[in-house]
């Protein structure tokens, strides 16, 4: 029997295999692979030896009578007393009136389920009376399927690991089982589904979770391989001494984190492969300055450079930011959808002969008519807000460009390969020194009127505000302060001050204006729902107010946070919540307490699970049978598989490439996994 026969090959009735196939169950692989949900330590306990409330199997003979008690004609109270180990203890068992008759004095019984120490009680929720031997071992907990007790799918679980024409192909390469002491991976199925002890499920699991990462990762690893040798890549002569003199021209030094991100970078351009690389960090880490070198870099290459980033206002301020940081040697321009007729022809026709080195813009970069002399580097702002399709029409607009992504939101390198994995990632990890100090603060709605009049101190000395708040209309089933109500009563409360409104609803023009408004000074405090979370440089904003900030998640609010402390002056971040959960409470303390972008990503990914890392749930994420990302050692073994698929991956594409039979450390690769590599190899890759 192979992993692929179906479920009927068990013997199950066609009813039953019907139920198992609506649950998704249609192979022994599929029925092998779903995992139980939880395990009962069915070992007989000693109620001496518990000192703690919880769930308990014991094994004893009846002593007494069954009292039963009926409360309603379908609620009832069944208690007995056993001698479990020469030690007294009441059974209890809710509206099972017929086992009464079963429990006559002398009868052996096996319960289990939750003990209470104090009054030596169990509450049975599993019964074996008279057994032939009792349960002993640890007893899988299958999800519900209907049609198909969990009892009912143990058996047919144990009767297909039973078999001894089971065949069950090892899919992990054997340097890498004898590397990690792992079982191989028909006995680690045995020790899931089957153990004799809780050890035996953990060195199961261990085995089972590396190789459903591993598996995943050298998906990723081999689309990545497939990537850079398909791609038309170009090898681009930086110039080092041109772009060694402007770096030493910025009015600032890089940090550490900066100049390794950097080299990656020019490694990459430099090399004939195509890049595709991911560059990230936390907030004002400097990922800016790191990209416009990076243009600069392609520039002296004799290319030409495009950032595209998602709104006119980040693209104006980038525009900004890279004329001071660039040399005069490098000619930008900034085109939108806002760029008047005359003034777009003149800058498409100078792309056109190579006249202008650097173009940043939105999706007016993406348009038909515009055409590059020789695009060598796409950097994108803002990832995630771009489609597939969006980012593939600007690669093409040169050929062998490179791609370069950037990302604001913090991601735990971990859980990034989960992202990521296809993609070679740059971080940044340190903040550029000089920067001002931002003070976390917590207060109440009580407090709000404190929180104004510090406000109003701040404005007094000619700074500026945000107020944040999570939405922009009144729901009746929500209770919390929207941004239209908010700005109405700021207007009154600093009637002296100038207070605008921007929100995901106004019309992008409105936007922008609003935006800019606050930008030039015209506007004093800025309500605002999140649209402002990313990207937005305003020095002279030293005070972000979050109303309701529970209703905000960690990396979220540290976006938040990011808005401010932006110049020298010394900045607040005032977090307003009555959080009444202890997750939210534990949130805004981790918020108060932690300035690292990183580590608050972490605590997020433990309390809000990965798919609301970026505060919305991601589609690409993969949902594991096994593994569990908000685990620290998922998170460990993830690190330790991806490094081992990236090395499975180049082996088995060279020796493709030389024509030779694929080995790893000299071992021949298994032919389970080389089959699993050969549908990822046959699918079409997309060379964005």
């Amino acid at each position: 029997m192979e992993l692929s026969s179906p479920v009927d090959a068990l013997g199950l009735s066609a009813k039953k295999a019907a139920a198992l196939r609506r649950a998704g169950v249609e192979t022994v692989e599929d029925l092998l692979y779903r995992f139980p949900l939880r395990y009962e330590d069915a070992r007989p306990a000693d109620p001496a030896a518990l000192r703690a409330d919880g769930p308990a199997a014991f094994y004893g003979v009846v002593t007494g009578m069954p009292v039963l008690k009926f409360f309603s004609p379908s609620k009832s109270r069944l208690a007995v007393r056993l001698d479990v180990g020469g030690r007294p203890l009441t059974a209890v068992w809710f509206n099972q009136p017929y086992l009464k008759a079963r429990l006559a004095p002398g009868t052996a019984v096996w319960v289990y389920g939750p003990y209470d120490v104090r009054r030596r009680t169990v509450v049975a929720q599993r019964t074996e009376i008279a057994p032939a031997r009792p349960p002993d071992g640890v007893v899988p907990v299958y999800p519900a399927t209907e049609g198909v007790r969990p009892k009912e799918y143990r058996a047919l679980v144990e009767a297909a690991l039973g078999r001894d024409d089971l065949e069950v192909p090892e899919v992990l390469p054997p340097p890498i089982v004898r590397r990690y002491r792992f079982p191989d991976r028909r006995a680690a199925l045995r020790l899931v589904h089957l153990p004799a002890s809780p050890d035996d499920v953990a060195r199961g699991k261990r085995r089972l979770i590396y190789e459903e990462l591993f598996l995943f990762q050298l998906k990723l690893a081999l689309l990545r391989g497939l990537r850079r040798r398909r791609a038309t890549g170009v090898a681009k002569p930086v110039d080092e001494g041109r772009l060694r003199r402007a770096i030493e021209a910025l009015p600032f030094r890089l940090t550490g984190a900066q100049v390794r991100a950097l080299r990656e970078i020019v490694a990459d351009l430099r090399s004939p492969e195509a890049m595709y690389r991911l560059l990230q960090g936390d907030v004002g880490s400097g990922k800016t300055v790191v990209a416009a070198l990076a243009l600069y870099a392609v520039v002296t290459a004799g290319f030409q450079g495009a950032l595209m980033v998602p709104t006119e206002v980040l693209a104006m301020q980038h525009a900004r930011t890279l004329r001071k940081l660039l040399p005069l040697d490098a000619e930008l321009a900034l085109l939108t959808g806002r760029t008047p007729p005359a003034a777009r022809e003149r800058i498409l026709e100078r792309l056109r002969d190579g006249r202008l080195d650097v173009v940043v813009g939105t999706h007016a970069l993406i348009q038909e008519d515009i055409a590059f002399r020789r695009l060598g580097l796409a950097v994108v702002d803002e990832q995630h807000r771009f489609g597939v399709a969006e980012r593939r029409m600007l690669l093409e607009k040169g050929e062998g460009t490179d791609i370069l992504l950037m990302t604001a939101t913090p991601i735990p390198r971990t859980l990034a390969l989960a992202y990521f994995g296809d993609l070679d990632v740059s971080t940044i990890d340190e903040l550029p020194k000089g920067r001002g100090e931002v003070e976390t603060l917590w207060t109440t709605p009580a407090r709000f009127g404190a929180v104004l009049d510090f406000m109003r101190r701040e404005l007094q000395a000619g700074r500026q505000a945000y107020v944040i708040a999570p939405l922009i209309e009144a729901s009746e089933k929500v209770d919390f302060e929207n941004a239209l109500a908010l700005y109405e009563r700021l207007r009154t409360a600093l009637s002296e001050f100038r207070v605008g409104l921007l929100h995901g609803r106004l019309p992008g023009k409105e936007k922008d204006a609003v935006m800019q408004a606050f930008v030039r000074g015209d506007l004093d405090v800025l309500v605002a729902t999140t649209v402002v979370e990313v990207g937005v440089d305003v020095p002279n904003a030293t005070v972000m107010v979050i109303v309701d900030a529970e209703r905000f998640g960690l990396s979220q609010l540290h976006q938040l946070r990011g808005r401010v402390g932006r110049g020298a002056a010394k900045s607040t971040c005032i977090l307003v919540s009555d959080a009444r959960t202890e997750i939210a409470r534990e949130r805004l303390r981790t918020l108060v307490e932690t300035r690292d972008g990183f580590l608050l990503a972490e605590k997020d990914l433990e309390l809000r699970g990965p798919g609301d890392l970026f505060g919305v749930r991601q589609s690409g994420l993969p949902e594991f049978r096994l593994a569990d990302l908000t685990s620290p050692y998922d998170r460990t073994v993830l690190a330790y598989a991806h490094r081992d698929a990236r090395a499975v991956a180049d082996a088995l594409l060279e020796a493709r490439s030389a024509g030779r039979p694929p080995a790893y450390e000299g071992e021949p690769l298994p032919a389970a996994l080389l089959r699993l590599a050969d549908d990822v190899l046959r699918r079409p890759v997309a060379l964005d």
